[in-house]
């Protein structure tokens, strides 16, 4: 019994000891992929530092592209108020020579009595084409204003 007991004891150990080694290569294969996976992941995160300094480097151009666009754009939008600015007198002059235009035309209209005497005295056609020109050009020029008003290009 004793012999008998010690055969068990010795093969519980042996199936022990397998079961053990069998672990160990599941262990083994493990870690060699794990080596693998490390090897690998070295490989990528240099890569990754790769791919960050290209993406550092090109942030750092386009803060200096913008830079570069805000100072033009400043400069041209500063040369566009004052041109602006400009236009926007010359606007004003244009107005206020068309205003004189209307009351030297208004005031170079004859009378109504003259023009009777004048159609009486001439064909009655000429004098009436007269009056008929000035009121359509002073009728043309408010036109215009009004227009120039309504569309923005006045002020």
């Amino acid at each position: 019994m004793s012999h008998s007991f010690g055969l068990v004891i010795e093969s519980l150990v042996a199936v022990l000891l397998l079961l053990t080694i069998g672990y160990c290569m599941l262990l083994n294969r493990r870690l060699k992929r794990l080596r693998a996976d490390e090897q690998s992941m070295r490989a990528m995160i240099a890569e990754l530092i790769t791919a960050t300094e290209i993406a550092e480097r090109a942030i750092g151009g386009l803060k200096l592209t913008v830079r570069e666009c805000d100072e033009n754009l400043g400069a041209q939008l500063t040369a566009g108020t004052a041109l602006s600015a400009k236009l926007s007198k010359q606007v004003m002059a244009g107005e206020a020579i068309l205003n004189r235009l209307t009351q030297i035309a208004l005031a170079a209209r004859p009378s109504v009595p003259e023009v009777e005497m004048a159609a009486e005295a001439e064909t009655p056609a000429a004098p009436v084409q007269k009056s008929s020109n000035a009121k359509t050009l002073l009728a043309a020029a408010q036109a215009f204003s009004e227009r120039r008003r309504a569309t923005g290009l006045a002020a």
